[in-house]
C-alpha cells in the first residue's frame, strides 16, 4: 500500500510540474506563485503592487499581488468574488471588471482582438472594461482600483443559468 500511495504522490508532482510548465504558457507575465506575501530575502518574484477591487455592494477590498499575476488569479486567492467560468482562456466575459480611473486604464496594454470580442458580451460594459484575466500585475499598475460589476453572462453549454454575484 504505500508504494501506491507513493506513486500516487509522484504522479500529482508531475502533474503539478506539467500545468505549471504548460498552461499557463499563453500568458508571459503570468505567475504560477502563491500569495505568500512574508518579506524574506527581497526576492525580485515577490515585489507586490496594491490592487483594490470594489464589490457590487461597493465595499473596497485592498489587496497585494504579485508582479506577473492576473487579476482574476488574485481575485480568486484572496475569495473575491470574480467568476472566472474559462479560467482565464479568453473565451467568456465573466471575469469582467472596470477600471475605476483612466490613469490606469492607459497604462495597460491593448485588449487583443479575441478579449474585445469577449467584452462584447459582458454586463454592464463602459469605457474601462477589461478582462481580469487579461490585467497582469506590473508595477506601474500600483494603486490600481477594479469594480466587479453586479451580474455577468455565463453562456454555458450545459443550462447553466447565470446568477448575479
Amino acid at each position: 500500500m504505500p508504494a501506491i500511495s507513493g506513486q500516487w504522490v509522484e504522479l500529482l508532482s508531475e502533474t503539478r510540474a506539467f500545468f505549471q510548465g504548460a498552461i499557463f504558457q499563453k500568458h508571459h507575465y503570468f505567475s504560477t506563485l502563491g500569495s505568500n506575501n512574508t518579506s524574506g530575502g527581497g526576492d525580485e518574484q515577490k515585489e507586490t503592487i496594491s490592487v483594490t477591487f470594489v464589490s457590487k455592494d461597493g465595499e473596497e477590498i485592498p489587496i497585494r499581488v504579485p508582479i506577473g499575476t492576473s487579476m482574476l488569479e488574485a481575485a480568486h486567492q484572496n475569495d473575491i468574488e470574480l467568476e472566472g467560468a474559462c479560467e482565464g482562456s479568453l473565451a467568456c466575459s465573466t471575469c469582467h471588471v472596470i477600471v475605476m480611473d483612466m490613469e490606469h486604464y492607459n497604462k495597460l496594454e491593448e485588449p487583443s482582438d479575441e478579449e474585445n470580442d469577449m467584452l462584447d458580451l459582458a454586463f454592464g460594459l463602459t469605457e474601462t472594461s477589461r478582462l481580469g484575466c487579461q490585467i497582469i500585475a506590473r508595477p506601474e499598475l500600483d494603486g490600481i482600483r477594479l469594480a466587479i460589476p453586479a451580474a455577468t453572462r455565463n453562456f454555458a453549454v450545459d443550462g447553466y443559468v447565470a446568477k448575479p454575484h
